[in-house]
């Protein structure tokens, strides 16, 4: 598998990886098993550590109305700015 920007893992995966962790099993055989680096296990568990399904369910729909606020306020602006043009011309 190539290095870098390659597999992704969900949510719902990286918890289960961290639990594994968790239940008694070494980082680094977790590591060694999913095939991700020590870093990027202690950057997901900062992350997402100590969540549970619910939360991440929770974390998804607010990304994702976040998302969608962020594409209302853009096309909000960007209405905002033609008006400003057709009614700076002088007709």
């Amino acid at each position: 598998m190539p290095k870098g920007k390659g597999k992704r893992h969900t949510p719902e995966q990286i918890v289960a990886i961290l639990r594994r962790a968790e239940s008694g099993e070494t980082v680094a055989a977790v590591c060694r098993e999913t095939n991700i680096s020590a870093a990027t296990f202690h950057r997901w568990k900062s992350q997402y550590g100590g969540m549970d399904l619910s939360e991440l369910q929770q974390l998804r729909g607010l990304r994702d109305e976040n998302a969608r606020l962020k594409r209302l306020v853009a096309d909000q602006a960007l209405h905002i700015q033609v008006l400003k043009e057709v009614n700076g011309k002088k007709w």
